[in-house]
């Protein structure tokens, strides 16, 4: 069963965690632990974008930002997957760079050294070359850089089907076994 992490940082984009928080919550037959860690920035974003709260009131595990006694902080807490959705640049930069300053970029480091299995939604447009210097460096690392950028094959007809085909291309990367849109099915 997996051990999940999901982090939200102050980048536009909270449609894509709330769809993302959503759904996970209809897979719980495939992960074992499901924690939440939003920075301050994030939960401004989300109430400025969704108009809501709701992150309060996902029924899983939200940790502080300042709280590295999470058991993601290390590695012996066999987390083995940490979606950052949406990541600021700022976030992917700390990353890259090896800088553990908070418990989303501490948890990054712990995936990364530990071989699993790190996503990087990232949001902003369009891409500067320190941008993409810190994509390769963490895909060299062997993180996955996934832009939030959906797809329009299915036809979705509402804001909230324009994100689920971001947010179920990054369960599909995570490895959950979902029912989505199947190019050529």
């Amino acid at each position: 069963m997996r051990k999940i992490v999901v982090c939200v940082t102050g980048a536009s984009g909270s449609i894509y965690a709330s769809s993302l928080l959503d759904k996970l919550l209809t897979l719980k037959d495939q992960w074992s632990e499901l924690a939440l860690v939003m920075t301050v920035n994030a939960k401004e974003v989300w109430q400025t974008e969704l108009d809501n709260q709701k992150w309060k009131d996902y029924p899983i595990k939200h940790y502080t930002t300042t709280d590295f006694s999470a058991p993601f902080a290390s590695g012996s807490g066999q987390y083995d997957t940490q979606i950052i959705i949406p990541c600021s640049m700022g976030t992917l930069g700390r990353i890259a760079s090896g800088v553990s300053s908070d418990l989303i970029t501490r948890a990054a480091d712990v995936i990364l050294k530990e071989r699993r299995k790190l996503i990087c939604v990232v949001r902003d447009t369009p891409y500067n070359l320190i941008h993409i210097r810190n994509m390769e460096t963490v895909t060299l690392a062997g993180g996955i850089i996934c832009p939030a950028t959906p797809s329009f094959y299915s036809k979705p007809a509402t804001i909230e089907a324009v994100a689920a085909t971001v947010t179920d291309r990054v369960l599909d990367l995570a490895g959950f076994d979902i029912r989505t849109y199947r190019w050529g099915k």
